[in-house]
């Protein structure tokens, strides 16, 4: 059966898309989409994403650890953010967490009519395209971006998600192209390539390079977190 792949650039034309009977994998490099795949994988029991930092404290009484973030930084009250540092084993390993962030979480919510939704990052691209090479659904990669915009991280993994796909895809989209294109000149040093994006720089005036750094690790995580009604799960 023919199968599509096609990228969407950001969350504000995710309604251009038919995604009922889609994967759709959602994209939100620095940082959300790589904490979620690596707190899975260090055995958190679920990740549950919501909109809004009040919608955090519904869970409040569960005995939950509470995760938000807005503009890049910890939200005052909560026990950590999105930094993938705060998902290590020690962190959430048999814990379930409630986390919001700026743009990952939005894009999540408004995937959930797909098929099937699934979390890519750099951490998990070759497990994560492995998988979406066994299934026989069309795919659509959903860049989170920045507060609506394009950005540059999210489309380079998209491109090499893109790249690596290729061979078993017969329709692709210009969105698509342009993020394989753009991957392919990034992928040499995708460190100095991101440094050039806006959110690159607002992270470090943050002070939190590492996480770029750690971001942009190629296949560390064995994990595919995938949505289970409101959970994201171990696929």
């Amino acid at each position: 059966m023919p199968r599509k792949i096609e990228v969407c650039l950001t969350p504000a034309l995710i309604d251009l898309y038919a995604i009922e009977n889609s994967i759709v994998v959602v994209i939100d490099i620095l940082r959300a989409t790589s904490s979620i795949v690596y707190g899975i994988d260090n055995g958190a029991e679920a990740i549950i994403p919501v909109a809004q930092v009040e919608d955090c404290l519904n869970y409040a009484d569960r005995g939950y650890l509470l995760a938000a973030e807005r503009n890049g930084e910890v939200v005052k009250g909560y026990n950590f953010g999105n930094s993938p540092f705060s998902y290590s084993a020690d962190k959430v390993a048999g814990k379930t967490v409630v986390l919001t962030t700026t743009n990952g979480t939005k894009a999540l919510h408004l995937a959930r009519k797909a098929s099937k939704v699934v979390i890519g990052s750099f951490l998990n691209l070759q497990p994560l395209c492995d998988w979406l090479k066994s299934q026989d659904q069309d795919v659509l990669l959903l860049c989170a971006g920045w507060k609506d915009q394009f950005n540059l991280e999210d489309t380079i993994f998209a491109g090499a998600v893109v790249q690596e796909l290729r061979p078993l895809f017969t329709d692709f989209d210009d969105a698509g192209v342009a993020a394989e294109d753009l991957y392919v000149m990034a992928k040499d040093n995708l460190r100095a390539y991101v440094g050039k994006s806006a959110h690159s720089h607002r992270m470090i005036a943050l002070n939190i390079e590492e996480d770029i750094k750690f971001c942009l690790q190629l296949n560390i995580c064995q994990a595919i977190p995938v949505l289970q009604g409101d959970k994201l799960v171990a696929l």
